[in-house]
């Protein structure tokens, strides 16, 4: 097969940090080694490649969200239930909140959980790290687990009326950050996910999140979607920036996301297509001059990944463009040690 390859917009530098020679290799030889000829796929199309539709797309995100939900099941009457996940993350739930149209629950009550730490997973799922700044703005957030929980009776969801606890093993993201915070997460129309930071009461000790040992302990106030996090910090002069991405591509069938270099605990996500001028744009001016980072662009083909990824040094209102022959095909799992593996 075609081996996959990276494509670097900068390759006349010379010089390079050491960490990221270091990454770069390791990321070489995953790309040179994830594709072993009983997992092969071709990607010569001979020209005649026809674009994802949106649908096979969400498909695939789907499908990537069903892989990672765990489920579990408890009596309403047990009154505090514990269940620790496949990363060690522990949910303690007071039964006694629950209620089904403002009336107490009674009876079996199913446990929807997930629980997402890699960036692999982050661009699989469409989950990225963007949270909401207080102008509106969307900005990159370095996360300590996004998680989501949902308690349902016969398929109806349930609400609490106190919070529940998650205690969750810090060592997943690189050890306990103090200015960690709980975010919650908004699903607009289109299926595309943003952080909002949440609310919290002091007085109470509701809706917040500490860090304790080599754990983070938090007080979850709703089910659905909640992130641990804070934005990323760079001094450096911000700017935006344009993605351009193959023909009979938009912000519909595919999408376009950032890697930091040297952040393994967040991913970014170009959340806006101009449909006149076919590029995708970061336009909140929130990326960083002179950051070194890994654009991604991602689309369905045949039930697998289509992707492209390009090392990028971001310049002022700079314009990254990839092109169908830059694409390769790749399962989940190839793809997800790809982006997992990015310097």
């Amino acid at each position: 097969m075609k081996k996959p390859k990276l494509f670097n917009k900068h390759s006349n530098k010379m010089t390079k940090h050491l960490r990221n020679i270091f990454g770069t290799l390791v990321v070489t030889t995953l790309l040179f080694t994830s594709c072993d000829k009983k997992e092969s796929i071709d990607n010569d199309c001979d020209g005649n490649c026809n674009p994802a539709t949106a649908e096979s797309f969400n498909n695939l995100r789907e499908k990537a969200l069903d892989k990672l939900t765990q489920n579990f099941q408890f009596d309403a009457e047990d009154t505090n239930v514990v269940f620790t996940s496949q990363k060690g993350v522990k949910i303690s739930i007071n039964t006694s909140c629950l209620t089904l149209n403002g009336e107490p629950v009674t009876g079996p009550v199913d446990l929807e959980y997930v629980e997402i730490f890699e960036k692999g997973n982050m661009l699989a799922t469409n989950k990225p790290t963007m949270g909401l700044k207080p102008n509106g703005d969307k900005a990159l957030l370095l996360t300590g687990g996004e998680f989501f929980v949902e308690a349902t009776q016969n398929g109806t969801a349930l609400e609490t009326t106190c919070s529940f606890q998650m205690e969750i093993p810090a060592d997943l993201t690189g050890g306990v950050d103090p200015e960690m915070i709980l975010w919650d997460g908004i699903i607009d129309d289109d299926g595309n996910l943003v952080w909002d930071e949440q609310e919290r009461d002091a007085a109470n000790g509701k809706g917040g999140v500490f860090g304790e040992g080599n754990q983070y302990f938090g007080f979850f106030q709703s089910f659905g979607w909640t992130n641990v996090d804070r934005f990323y910090n760079d001094s450096r002069e911000k700017t935006t920036i344009l993605v351009g991405v193959p023909t009979g591509y938009n912000n519909a069938n595919s999408a376009v996301y950032i890697s930091y270099d040297g952040e393994e605990t967040g991913l970014a996500q170009l959340d806006t297509y101009d449909e006149t001028t076919g590029l995708f744009s970061e336009h909140y001016g929130q990326i960083p001059i002179g950051l070194e980072c890994h654009i991604i662009f991602a689309t369905e083909e045949n039930n697998n990944w289509k992707y492209a990824i390009k090392a990028v040094t971001i310049v002022e209102n700079d314009i990254i463009t990839f092109t169908e022959a830059e694409t390769e095909l790749a399962t989940e799992a190839q793809l997800a040690t790809l982006i997992n593996g990015l310097p």
